[in-house]
């Protein structure tokens, strides 16, 4: 079993909790909970594809619907695959927990809890940005009133607006609370899980990022070892023995990070996919919106969406390239010691560490994309390419 407060997981450990997504507790309730959830969400997709049996399918209105339904695509996508692979996500936290168990000395323990803080601060950080998101579709219905009361307002109350099209088949003027209340509920689970599963593959880099700083906290003691005392055969083997274990960890560390990425490559591959073109649809809703006439409540989903898929695309890369970074640092570690002062055998384990370096290791997504500052880069000019030619054939 983990411990939670070791690996600062307990954010972590509530978001899947609150969508039947921890690992460690997968009952018949929860199995039915989940049932709820993807049934919820499909439903309220359903509905939106319903519009086109009973209105014109106009360009305007292709884009308004599949910008807004490819968005809970991927909540779909991130369901069905975590669920699929329920039991690699708990392999995974195993994993976290042995690499703790295995430390044996203070300073390297102190290293990786300090990773593990720094991912309880982005998980936090990104619940607080989620709130905040959420807090202006969730208040639009409640709009007239407080406009009502401020103003003093005396007549009859109008019915908030939808800022989604559906069609339930029914007097949607009537019924708008409990049509809001279906959407809104569908997109509160979605996005809960999309912010769960996100920020527990912060947890995996996190700790593979902390686990190449141990790495190279293991190559400088090796060499200090070797400055400050003499070089006697029980000294030589005291090097050998934080030389290998730095190897050790380093494989592992390298190890964990590819695994936690190819054994998600098929929904990390879609989620690509479906951002890409999300992100486009809405942008060209955005623009649209304000060629035609400045409309306050049509933007709202729009730059919500874009806003999320940005943070999202730009939070997953950054990571990525931070543990990039850390493998380099690594190298650069190994570069920077006085091996020159060692043994002829230490020396050529130093080499060993260096040819390795000569390697290039990075997150790959199915052989397509590569989780980096630059992939990000790459990522937005295609969205804001394809944007272009859109936006100018429809003008």
């Amino acid at each position: 079993m983990i411990c939670i407060d070791c690996l600062h997981i307990s954010l972590n450990r509530i978001l899947l909790l609150a969508v039947g997504l921890w690992p460690y507790q997968q009952s018949k309730l929860v199995q039915v909970q989940l049932g709820l959830y993807i049934t919820i969400i499909t439903t309220f997709i359903i509905f939106q594809f319903t519009t086109f049996l009973t209105s014109k399918c106009t360009p305007d209105l292709f884009i308004n619907i599949f910008s807004f339904v490819l968005f809970q695509a991927s909540f779909i996508i991130k369901y069905a695959c975590f669920k699929i692979n329920i039991n690699v996500v708990k392999y995974f936290l195993d994993q976290l927990q042995n690499f703790y168990n295995e430390l044996t000395d203070k300073n390297e323990f102190i290293i990786l809890q300090k990773y593990g803080i720094y991912a309880k601060r982005y998980t936090a950080a990104s619940i607080l940005i989620f709130i905040c998101a959420a807090s202006v579709p969730i208040l639009h219905p409640f709009w007239p009133y407080f406009h009502k009361i401020l103003l003093s307002i005396n007549g009859s109350q109008s019915h908030p607006r939808l800022l989604f099209v559906t069609e339930y088949f029914i007097d949607q003027e009537k019924y708008v609370y409990l049509i809001i209340l279906h959407g809104y509920t569908a997109l509160l689970i979605g996005t809960t899980t999309m912010l769960a599963t996100g920020t527990i593959f912060i947890v995996y880099t996190q700790h593979v990022c902390g686990m190449f700083r141990i790495v190279s906290y293991r190559i400088e003691q090796a060499m200090t070892v070797n400055t400050l005392r003499k070089t006697n055969l029980q000294n030589k083997n005291l090097i050998y023995k934080k030389l290998i274990n730095a190897v050790y960890m380093h494989r592992e560390a390298m190890k964990f990070a590819d695994s936690s990425v190819s054994r998600f490559k098929i929904m990390f591959s879609l989620l690509i996919i479906t951002g890409v073109i999300c992100g486009i649809l809405n942008l060209l809703q955005i623009f649209e919106t304000f060629t035609l006439g400045y409309d306050c409540e049509r933007l709202i989903f729009p730059c919500i969406i874009m806003l999320t898929y940005f943070l999202y695309m730009s939070l997953a890369n950054y990571t990525s390239q931070n543990v990039i970074d850390h493998n380099n640092d690594v190298f650069v570690t190994v570069y920077n010691i006085k091996w020159y002062t060692a043994s002829l055998k230490v020396q050529k384990m130093v080499l060993f560490l260096l040819q390795r370096g000569t390697k290039v290791f990075n997150l790959n997504i199915a052989g397509l994309f590569v989780g980096s500052l630059e992939g990000a880069a790459t990522l937005l000019s295609t969205g804001i390419s394809y944007f272009t030619v859109l936006y100018s054939t429809r003008n």
